[in-house]
């Protein structure tokens, strides 16, 4: 039995950054018959999930140090704490800048990061 691969799956499996190149030029030329649509469609749902996870890691992460900070006595991680707090404030507001969409989830997703660093560091 012989399987033939196709070579925008050859290349997809072989290069990423040519695959990527090369479907962003056909898609400007419209070349809709020559996509790679399998492997588009994979890596468009990739994104999505990807920039999700990340946004809430960072609402988890921002919002498990502002519950330390708060409520654990712990003077010696203060300063550590407070970096973390800083990067992940930059980091969400980059993210939302870049991904306008994840505003439709935000709601939703910080209900669930609040309700794991509460968890987390036991505060009842």
């Amino acid at each position: 039995m012989v399987i033939l691969i196709s070579p925008q799956t050859n290349l997809y499996e072989r290069a990423l950054n040519l695959w990527v190149e090369d479907t962003i030029t056909k898609l400007k030329a419209r070349d809709l018959d020559n996509l790679d649509i399998e492997n588009l469609i994979e890596e468009l749902e990739g994104l999505a999930g990807r920039d999700k996870r990340e946004l809430e890691s960072c609402l988890y992460t921002l919002l498990g140090h502002l519950l330390k900070q708060i409520y654990l006595d712990m003077p010696q991680e203060f300063n550590g704490w407070q970096c973390t707090i800083r990067e992940q404030r930059r980091q969400l507001k980059s993210l939302l800048k870049q991904s306008l969409s994840l505003k439709n989830i935000w709601i939703d997703s910080f209900n669930e990061a609040i309700t794991d660093a509460i968890k987390d560091i036991r505060i009842d």
